[in-house]
């Protein structure tokens, strides 16, 4: 995997008659006390992807925080109290939603079990999974029973592993046959991060990413990119495609910036303001 026009194709053309809801809805389930950066960079990331509106739901105590960072988004301000009033002011958005994304810095507290079990069992649309959402899953869900929408799920190596029940060693031994095996026992496409990527699906298909660099390795890459891969979900792009084209273009943008910056001093901000000249050039 490994060309621009194949991501190019992916991207949804911008019509001249069109608004908002042209390009989908993302609802995004995001972010904790200590963890309002997750949320923001989930948040700006599926809006630079284009989508046309973000709904970002998260605690209240951090609503402030991220109303600052990305004004662009709409957000659901959860009440901190119970699990059963937190759904009741979330739940009434997922009928709006494109697509969802739960788990980036969501943590793993019971309220957040709850909302990840109400989620994967009500959503109809596509969802996407990562950190918090998949290790707690990991120890508490069998989502091949539980989810019955088209599924992406964002690991890294011990998300993964947790996953599957074995070592890091195991699935780094072969990154491939890990994120195939993991595609068939959860029904969903595995996006297992790391140098060379690989992204499979249920069926045993799979790709290798061939961009990205040792400076994206460093907190809130992951947030970035799945929020770049829910984006292109939310308007309306395949699984597959939306995975394999979030996963290239993030590794891209990450080149990109590197080039411009270094490795060393690369931070995922960089690479959400490289994706901007990125579409400048290919359009």
């Amino acid at each position: 995997m490994g060309h621009p026009d194949f991501v190019k194709c992916c991207l949804p053309a911008r019509l001249p008659e069109s608004h908002k809801g042209t390009y989908g809805t993302l609802l995004s389930v995001c972010g904790s006390y200590g963890m309002a950066g997750a949320a923001v960079f989930a948040a700006r990331a599926a809006s630079r992807v284009g989508t046309g509106l973000v709904k970002a739901a998260l605690p209240a105590s951090i609503y402030p925080i991220a109303a600052v960072q990305v004004p662009e988004t709409v957000f659901v301000p959860l009440p901190e109290t119970t699990s059963d009033k937190q759904l009741d002011c979330l739940l009434p958005h997922l009928s709006s939603a494109s697509a969802v994304l739960v788990g980036c810095g969501l943590g793993q507290s019971s309220q957040a079990l709850d909302i990840l079990v109400s989620l994967l069992r009500q959503t109809k649309c596509p969802l996407v999974l990562d950190a918090d959402g998949i290790n707690l899953a990991a120890q508490h869900i069998s989502i091949k029973e539980t989810v019955h929408s088209p599924l992406i799920l964002t690991p890294h190596p011990m998300e993964l592993a947790r996953l599957l029940g074995c070592t890091v060693e195991q699935v780094q031994k072969d990154r491939s046959a890990a994120a195939v095996t993991a595609a068939k026992q959860t029904g969903s496409i595995v996006v297992l991060k790391g140098h060379r990527t690989v992204v499979a699906d249920a069926n045993g298909v799979q790709w290798i990413n061939t961009t990205g660099n040792a400076g994206m390795a460093t907190a809130g890459m992951g947030d970035v990119l799945a929020g770049m891969i829910a984006g292109l979900l939310a308007q309306g792009v395949s699984a597959m495609d939306a995975a394999c084209g979030g996963v290239y273009l993030h590794g891209l943008a990450g080149d990109k910036a590197a080039k411009r910056l270094s490795q060393r001093s690369l931070l995922p901000s960089d690479v959400l303001e490289e994706l901007g000249t990125l579409f400048a050039d290919w359009e």
